[in-house]
C-alpha cells in the first residue's frame, strides 16, 4: 500500500514498486490524478483506493476492501510555513492530523483487523526538518514529522514479536509541488537549490529508492531507524 500515491514521492514509490513486481493498492485525494499514476504503473493487479485518510469513516471502509498487505509505505502530507508566534490550535491539529495522527491511525487499524502480515514491512516518509535540520517558520511541520520518528521507534519494538519492520525516510527538501506554491518564487527555489551541497533538490525517485530498499527483503535486518536521503544538507 502506497498514501499519498497521486503525486510526488508517494506516485515514484508506488511506480517503482510496480517495476519491481509488487502489486500496488494505492491511496490519495485526488482520483484524476491516482488514475493517472495507475496508467503508469507495470504489471496488473493494482488497485485505486480515493480515500482521505484524515476520515475515520471512510478509512474503515477502505480497510475492509484492501487485500492483505506486505508493505505499507506511508507517503502522504502536508506543509506548513507559519512562524510560531503565529499558530494557533487550528494550524497545529490541521499539521499534526495529515502528518502524525493520520497515518499512525492507518497502520493501527490495518493490524488490528489483521491486514498486514507477519515479515511485513511499514515505512514512513518523515523529513530531515526537526530531527536533523530546522527552518524559520517551519515549527509545525517539524514537530509533526519528529513525532513519526519517535512513533516508528517505538512501533519497532512493539511489533518485533510480529516480525514487522518499521522504518523512516528522512528526505531533504524534494522537487514536488509542495515546494511550488504561489508564496515562493522560481527565482528563490533556485537560489536555495544552489546553497546545497550538490546544487540541487532531490528527485522523487531519489527518496522513492530509498523507501523501497526499506520494504523490500534487502534491509530485512534494519528496523526502528531513519534513512537520511537529503544530499548532504544536514552535515554541513
Amino acid at each position: 500500500m502506497v498514501t499519498g500515491a497521486s503525486s510526488g514521492i508517494g506516485r515514484a514509490t508506488a511506480i517503482l514498486c510496480a517495476g519491481m513486481g509488487a502489486k500496488v493498492f494505492l491511496n490519495g485525494r485526488n482520483a484524476e490524478r491516482l488514475q493517472e499514476t495507475l496508467r503508469q504503473l507495470e504489471g496488473e493487479g493494482h488497485t485505486v483506493c480515493c480515500c482521505d485518510i484524515t476520515d475515520e469513516s471512510a478509512v474503515g471502509q477502505a480497510v475492509a476492501e484492501m487485500p492483505i498487505l506486505d508493505g505499507i509505505a506511508l507517503c502522504s502530507g502536508i506543509a506548513q510555513m507559519t512562524p510560531f508566534q503565529f499558530i494557533d490550535r487550528k494550524v497545529l491539529d490541521k499539521v499534526m492530523e495529515n502528518n502524525f495522527c493520520s497515518p499512525v491511525m492507518l497502520v493501527n487499524t490495518l493490524l488490528k483487523v489483521k491486514k498486514v502480515q507477519k515479515g511485513s514491512s511499514v515505512v514512513f516518509v518523515s523529513s530531515v526538518d526537526g530531527s536533523k535540520v530546522v527552518h524559520a517558520g517551519n515549527s509545525v511541520y517539524s514537530a509533526s514529522k519528529s513525532a513519526l520518528v519517535g512513533m516508528a521507534r517505538n512501533m519497532a519494538i512493539d511489533l518485533m514479536g510480529k516480525k514487522i519492520r518499521v522504518n523512516c525516510v528522512l528526505p531533504g527538501t524534494t522537487d514536488t509541488s509542495m515546494i511550488h506554491t504561489e508564496n515562493v518564487t522560481e527565482e528563490m527555489l533556485q537560489e536555495t537549490a544552489k546553497s546545497l551541497p550538490m546544487k540541487r533538490f532531490a528527485k522523487p525517485e531519489e527518496i522513492a529508492n530509498a523507501v523501497v530498499f526499506l520494504l523490500c527483503d534487502a534491509s530485512s535486518y534494519i528496523t526502528g531507524t531513519e534513512l537520511v536521503v537529503d544530499g548532504g544538507s544536514s552535515i554541513i
